[in-house]
């Protein structure tokens, strides 16, 4: 089964600043970055289960995983709900994620 796809408006701004802080250092890894992100989504539309839940404990009671961009230190952030893949944050791997992520809620966007 497919699940359907929902990107929450903060992860495709995040989304969109890696790719245009990576085009001002070099334009053609910042189209590959673009180009990554497509194949992760899908997996995760066909393997919801397959992310990890290290920082599940951020977000308790909501099925929180963590996917990593191939070729690239970003990580995909998303909620398994019975319904759809909601990803809810696109990060570096770099930053504080622990602080980021506990701002998050379920129902926030």
């Amino acid at each position: 089964m497919k699940f359907p796809l929902c990107v929450r408006p903060l992860a495709t701004a995040d989304i969109d600043h890696a790719a245009a802080f990576l085009f001002d250092e070099n334009p053609a890894a910042a189209g590959a970055f673009l180009e990554a992100i497509k194949p992760a989504f899908e997996l995760l539309c066909e393997q919801p289960g397959i992310g990890s839940p290290r920082y599940a404990h951020l977000l308790p009671g909501v099925n929180l995983r963590m996917w990593p961009v191939k070729g690239f230190p970003h990580l995909i952030f998303y909620l398994y709900r019975a319904e759809a893949i909601e990803v809810i944050r696109v990060l570096h791997a770099a930053r504080d994620l622990p602080a980021i992520l506990q701002h998050e809620t379920s129902g926030s966007g």
